[in-house]
């Protein structure tokens, strides 16, 4: 979910960011939105990008899988079952319902001179070009900041792992204190 979150995020930026609102320009409406969604294919790039997550969770739980499969004593069709549950999970996934919430965040961040210049913009080749290699970027540049990521996390996780420690010593410690006063 939180690689969605980020993909999803980047996608947003990328919009917003050819966006210059000001407060005298009336705003955006809800079919000048629309048509910044359509030039911009967003539910396709929105279906390529679920597509490159869902591969690359795909590898995640096969490496995963691949390490503790026999320690673990999974069934042998552990993995094509969690794959198929994969494959389920996105069928179903609600595009149209993301799209109608976001509509309203894009009227209110929007002018109408905005939405005519990404319509614009998304309709050139170098903004067909940005559509269509959006979701590879994206991939690409998840798996080049994952060792990052993973490597801060691991570090935030010890971190608060060696914070609580700390918290449980304080406490038996003043717990410690706290009975030898009362004898």
């Amino acid at each position: 979910m939180r690689r969605f979150q980020t993909a999803f995020a980047v996608c947003l930026i990328l919009g917003l960011a050819v966006s210059s609102a000001s407060a005298q320009q009336p705003a955006a409406t809800k079919e000048d939105i629309e048509r910044v969604f359509q030039a911009m294919h967003l539910r396709d790039t929105m279906k390529g990008m679920m597509d490159a997550i869902v591969k690359q969770q795909r590898q995640l739980m096969h490496d995963q899988f691949a390490k503790t499969a026999a320690t673990a004593k999974l069934p042998p069709d552990f993995e094509s079952k969690m794959n198929k549950l994969l494959d389920d999970t996105m069928k179903n996934f609600p595009y149209e319902e993301m799209i109608q919430v976001m509509t309203p965040v894009y009227q209110k961040h929007l002018t109408k001179d905005d939405a005519d210049a990404m319509v614009a913009f998304y309709s050139t080749p170098t903004g067909q070009k940005l559509i269509r290699e959006l979701p590879a970027i994206t991939q690409e540049a998840m798996q080049a900041a994952s060792p990052i990521m993973q490597r801060q996390m691991a570090a935030n996780m010890e971190r608060v792992q060696q914070e609580v420690a700390q918290m449980v010593n304080d406490a038996k410690a003043k717990s410690g204190q706290s009975s030898a006063h009362r004898r």
